[in-house]
């Protein structure tokens, strides 16, 4: 009785571990994660930091790109980078994007707003999408002794199929333009 308990409870401590710890690296930051922000600061410092973007896309028939490779921002000023993303299949296909900062001691002071990222994402046919990600560095970074010297950080998104619904329709889902993206026509 006591064994099968045992066999019960580390199956199920193994199956809650994954979401436990995503859930604790996105609360802290840990492992480069960045962390999801209601409100941005109300003050911004001097100081600037060269934010890059990395796209990649796993087993997906999909193009993703940054509209822009780099942006410099003031460390608590309020950032805003373009996303573009297209289904290069015949039928409707959904991705889920992750995200990850680098170095990983930023991970927890880069904070974002609004993000493609947030959800599951559902392209028809061709379909063109341009999605927006408002994003801000906590003024803590310029104070941490493993950050205050770095001047530069590298935001890094790889869609993968949604895991959920690989080949999913929209119903029920929200549309792109309902979570800040644009589809664009004849893209």
């Amino acid at each position: 009785m006591i064994c099968s308990l045992a066999f019960v409870g580390m199956v199920g401590a193994a199956y809650a571990s994954v979401p436990l710890y995503k859930a604790f690296c996105q609360a802290t930051g840990f492992d480069g994660t960045p962390r999801r922000a209601e409100v941005a600061p109300k003050t911004a410092l001097d100081k600037t930091l060269l934010i890059r973007f990395d796209t990649n896309i796993h087993d997906l028939p999909w193009t993703f790109t940054s509209e822009q490779t780099s942006q410099t921002v003031k460390i608590g000023e309020t950032g805003l980078a373009y996303f573009k993303v297209t289904n290069n299949a015949k039928t409707p296909v959904t991705g889920h994007a992750v995200y990850n900062v680098v170095p990983e001691q930023a991970g927890g002071y880069f904070q974002k707003l609004e993000c493609f990222c947030f959800s599951d994402q559902t392209l028809a046919p061709g379909q063109t999408i341009e999605f927006p990600v408002v994003y801000f560095v906590d003024p803590k970074f310029a104070t941490d002794v493993d950050t205050r010297n770095k001047r530069d950080v590298t935001l890094s998104y790889t869609f993968y199929p949604a895991v959920a619904s690989k080949q999913a329709s929209t119903e029920g889902q929200k549309t792109p333009s309902a979570l800040g993206g644009t589809p664009k026509a004849g893209l």
